[in-house]
């Protein structure tokens, strides 16, 4: 397969390393380093797949550029495009094409992501009562510097994407009746600080996110009937550990299995030959969970927005 990357910048220069042989060419209007300033002006019969590192504002544009001419894609997250429907447009356009069309969640691959999902899966917690992540870096500034990050719903369309995801990755399909606990801007003009959650579904859940945690670092807590699972860090800001803990009646401390990890961020590659195979196997493009996203995450801005600007 030969791809093209557009958009060369952090993470474009990460896709084209993970592509490796399979890279034929970048596009950027901005970095120079790359051979084209726009997708159009690379021929049809140079690749067959665009790896599309972009902000949101031309993601829709690209995107059904590519797949009208049959080309499959991969975009970063979240899918934004103008409108809910467009969503669904891409979808039908992918489809007609033969095309895949796949947004990137690349903390899926994360080994105890996969991990805390099969565990869910087993049915050995019992009934869950509650889930509760956080996850934080320390980027306010850059995303303060930067000429389109530093907008919208801010951390939440950024890091707000991946945990809701997260969310449906282990706990299946979700309904829409997250709120909004706190939302603030503490240095940057978009949110970089926002508490979302749910009293309303199967489980509990609070998602924290933030740009002020100036130790990159991921933790996440489920407490169910049988048990305890938990999750700190990420393989990227490693070590990064799993525990899952047995519940011991009436009361004790209870056995626990850990599993700590240090090695080099998998997720990347990974996830380059999960998108590999669907393109090589013909897998239709489904957008479900990219419309699910839109919806919540279009919802929970615009209140995190008012919230911020005390509207």
């Amino acid at each position: 397969m030969k791809v093209v990357v557009v958009g060369l910048g952090v993470q474009g220069l990460k896709r084209r390393r993970v592509a490796g042989a399979d890279y034929v060419a970048s596009i950027d209007p901005f970095n120079l380093d790359a051979e084209y300033r726009c997708i159009e002006d690379v021929p049809l019969a140079d690749y067959d797949a665009a790896l599309c590192c972009i902000p949101d504002g031309p993601k829709q544009e690209i995107l059904s550029y590519c797949l009208r001419h049959g080309k499959h894609v991969l975009v970063e997250k979240p899918l934004w495009t103008k409108s809910i429907e467009a969503i669904s447009e891409l979808e039908k356009l992918a489809r007609s094409k033969g095309a895949v069309c796949y947004t990137a969640y690349n903390h899926r691959f994360e080994p105890h992501f996969m991990r805390m999902r099969e565990l869910v899966a087993s049915g050995v917690l019992g009934r869950i009562y509650s889930c509760r992540m956080f996850y934080g870096n320390g980027t306010a500034r850059l995303v303060r510097e930067s000429r389109w990050r530093d907008d919208g719903a801010g951390v939440l369309a950024d890091l707000g994407s991946h945990l809701l995801d997260t969310s449906r990755f282990w706990f299946g399909d979700l309904e829409d009746k997250f709120e909004i606990y706190a939302a603030n801007c503490f240095e940057n003009r978009a949110p970089d600080h926002v508490v979302i959650g749910s009293e309303r579904l199967p489980l509990r859940i609070e998602l924290e996110m933030t740009l002020l945690s100036w130790r990159n670092h991921f933790t996440c807590d489920i407490l169910a009937e049988h048990g305890t699972a938990h999750i700190e860090s990420l393989c990227k800001w490693g070590p990064s550990i799993f525990t899952y803990r047995k519940r011991v009646l009436p009361s004790g401390r209870p056995p626990e299995e850990a599993v700590t990890l240090v090695n080099e961020d998998p997720t990347w590659v990974a996830e380059y030959a999960h998108f590999k195979h669907l393109c090589e196997t013909g897998v239709p493009a489904d957008l479900t969970n990219d419309l699910w996203l839109g919806q919540t995450l279009s919802r929970l801005g615009g209140l995190a927005t008012r919230w911020t600007s005390g509207a």
